[in-house]
C-alpha cells in the first residue's frame, strides 16, 4: 500500500525537487512536472489526492485550466505556490476555490503542514505511519529535510540535466558517492552508464591506465574507464589524490573530449560527463604544487558542498530510523530505537558521519538481543566497536591533529599572546563531552558526574558556566 498521492507541477526543477523530496519522507508518492497540459493528463485520468502547483507554467496559467480541474476533480484539494505573489493572483486563487496560497519563497515546513491539514480534511487517510515513513526514506538516493540538505537539492537539481563537470567537497562518509549517483540517476544520462573508480584505492602506476586504458605490446588497447564511460558519467572519487602525471591527461580529455591510451595508441573520443569528489581543500594543494591549478578550475565549474552530519543533526533521527529498515530488508531482526537511544545519537557529533552511523545501526540491528534499543546498548556497543589501538595512542593522536589545526590557525591571526587558547580548547572539549555525558544518562546530573568522575556540584558549576541548562 503507498499513500497519498500529490501531484506538483511547477517550471522550476529545484522547486519541484525541494517538495518531492520533502513529501516523500513524509510517506507521500509524488509526481511532478513542469507542464500545465500533463498536468491536466493526469487530474482527467483520475490521479492524485492533492495538486500543488504554480501559477505560470511554459504552456499556460493554470487559472486557465482550473476550470476545467473543478469541473472534472470538484473534490480535489489544490495549494497554489507563486513568484507572482500579487494581490490579483490571490484573489484569483481564492476565486477558484484553492485550498491554500503561498507566495515564495515559502517555508517547505508550512507546505508540508498545508498538506496534512488538506488530506485530513478531505478523508481520514491522513499520513502514514513512521514505520512507512522510513520505507520511503530508505529507498530516496539522500536522506534528510535540514536546511542544510535541501541546500543540497536545489544544486542537484539544477545541474543533473546538464553536462557541466561537478566537484563534490565533503568529509569522509557525508555521502559523495551518493551524490554523484543521485545527479547521474536524475539526470538526462541516466540511460548511460555510471563508471565510478577510487583513486585513493589506486596505486599511483595504476592510475592512467585504469582511467586511459593501456596499450599491449601487440598494439591492441583497452578502452579504459573513461571509454566506458562515454554517453554517461565517470565518477572520480578522491580526485585530490590523482598523480600529476595524471591531472595532466584528465585536463587535455576535459579540455576536446580526447584522450590516448597509456603507453600510446590512436587518439579517441569518449562523451563523458566529469563528476568529481574530494575531502581534501583541493586550493591548499594547489598552494602546495600537488595538484593542477588550470585543472582544479576545470573540475569546479559547479561546486557542490555535503555538509558533516554534525551540521545537520536534525536529520539523524530520519537516517537511523531509514538504516533500520533497510537492515531489516538486508535479512537483519527488525529493531526500533527509544527515545534515549535518539537523544544519545543527536548528542553524538558523528566523525565518521553517515557511514559511522549507519555501520552502527547496522550493527546494532545484528547484535542487540532487545527488539527496542536504548542509549545503554548503543554506549556498550560504540565502546566495543572502537578499535584497539585508540587506546594505545590513537585517539591522542586524532586530537592532536585537530589541536594542531587549531593552533596553527589561531597563530596566523593573532597579533598578541592573549592567553585564551587555552581555556577556549577546554571549553570546546568539555561542551560535547558533557553533552554526551548528559543525554547518555538522559540529564540525571548525579550519574552523569559519577559516569566522568566529576563531583556532582563541579559538574552542575560546568553546566551553567557552559550554558548546557536548555540542552539537558
Amino acid at each position: 500500500m503507498s499513500g497519498p498521492t500529490i501531484l506538483v507541477a511547477d517550471d522550476d526543477s529545484s522547486v519541484r525537487l525541494v517538495i518531492s523530496q520533502t513529501l516523500a519522507q513524509e510517506g507521500y508518492h509524488v509526481r511532478s512536472t513542469n507542464t500545465a497540459s500533463t498536468l491536466w493528463k493526469w487530474v482527467e485520468a483520475g490521479e492524485g489526492d492533492l495538486l500543488i502547483t504554480d501559477v505560470y507554467m511554459p504552456d499556460e496559467s493554470i487559472f486557465d485550466i482550473m476550470p476545467q480541474i473543478r469541473q472534472e476533480r470538484p473534490d480535489l484539494p489544490i495549494i497554489v505556490i507563486s513568484g507572482q505573489s500579487t494581490v490579483l493572483t490571490a484573489t484569483m486563487a481564492s476565486d477558484h476555490g484553492v485550498y491554500d496560497y503561498m507566495p515564495k519563497p515559502f517555508d517547505i515546513d508550512a507546505l508540508a503542514d498545508s498538506v496534512k491539514r488538506a488530506l485530513q480534511k478531505r478523508s481520514a487517510k491522513g499520513i502514514e505511519p513512521a514505520s512507512r515513513k522510513a520505507e520511503k526514506d530508505e529507498a530516496l538516493p539522500l536522506i534528510g529535510r535540514s536546511t542544510a540538505m535541501q541546500n543540497v537539492y536545489r544544486v542537484i537539481a539544477r545541474v543533473m540535466n546538464t553536462d557541466l563537470t561537478v566537484l563534490i567537497e565533503g568529509e569522509s562518509g557525508t555521502g559523495k558517492d551518493l551524490c554523484a549517483s543521485a545527479i547521474h540517476d536524475l539526470g538526462k544520462r541516466k540511460t548511460g552508464p555510471f563508471v565510478a573508480v577510487s583513486l585513493a584505492a589506486l596505486q599511483k602506476e595504476q592510475v592512467e591506465a585504469d582511467l586511459f586504458g593501456l596499450t599491449s605490446e601487440n598494439g591492441t588497447s583497452s578502452p579504459g574507464r573513461v571509454g566506458e564511460a562515454n554517453g554517461g558519467t565517470l565518477y572520480l572519487d578522491e580526485v585530490g589524490d590523482m598523480p600529476l602525471e595524471a591531472q595532466t591527461r584528465l585536463l587535455r580529455f576535459l579540455q576536446d573530449g580526447q584522450y590516448s591510451s597509456h603507453g600510446g595508441g590512436p587518439v579517441k573520443q569518449s562523451d563523458a560527463r566529469i563528476i568529481a569528489s574530494t575531502k581534501h581543500d583541493l586550493r591548499t594543494l594547489v598552494e602546495q604544487g600537488l595538484f593542477r591549478e588550470d585543472l582544479y578550475y576545470r573540475l569546479n565549474v559547479v561546486s557542490l558542498s555535503l555538509p558533516p552530519l554534525r551540521e545537520r543533526k536534525e536529520d539523524i533521527l530520519e537516517l537511523a530510523a531509514a538504516f533500520l529498515v533497510r537492515a531489516k530488508r538486508e535479512g537483519l531482526p527488525e529493531k526500533q530505537l527509544d527515545k534515549s537511544a535518539y537523544d544519545l545519537l543527536s548528542a553524538y557529533d558523528w566523525p565518521g558521519n553517515v557511514r559511522e552511523l549507519e555501520n552502527l545501526i547496522r550493527r546494532l540491528a545484528a547484535l542487540s538481543p532487545e527488539p527496542v534499543i536504548s542509549a545503554r546498548e548503543i554506549e556498550r556497543e560504540m565502546k566495543s566497536g572502537a578499535k584497539p589501538e585508540r587506546e594505545t595512542g590513537a585517539f591522542e593522536a586524532e586530537v592532536e591533529t585537530l589541536l594542531s589545526r587549531h593552533f596553527m590557525a589561531r597563530l596566523s591571526i593573532a597579533t598578541e599572546a592573549d592567553g585564551s587558547v587555552y581555556p577556549d580548547v577546554i571549553e570546546q572539549v568539555e561542551r560535547p563531552l558533557l553533552k554526551l555525558a548528559l543525554a547518555a544518562t538522559n540529564g540525571n546530573k548525579v550519574k552523569a558526574a559519577s559516569l566522568l568522575g566529576l563531583n556532582r556540584n563541579t559538574l552542575r558549576s560546568k553546566i551553567n558556566s557552559l550554558k548546557l541548562g536548555d540542552e539537558e
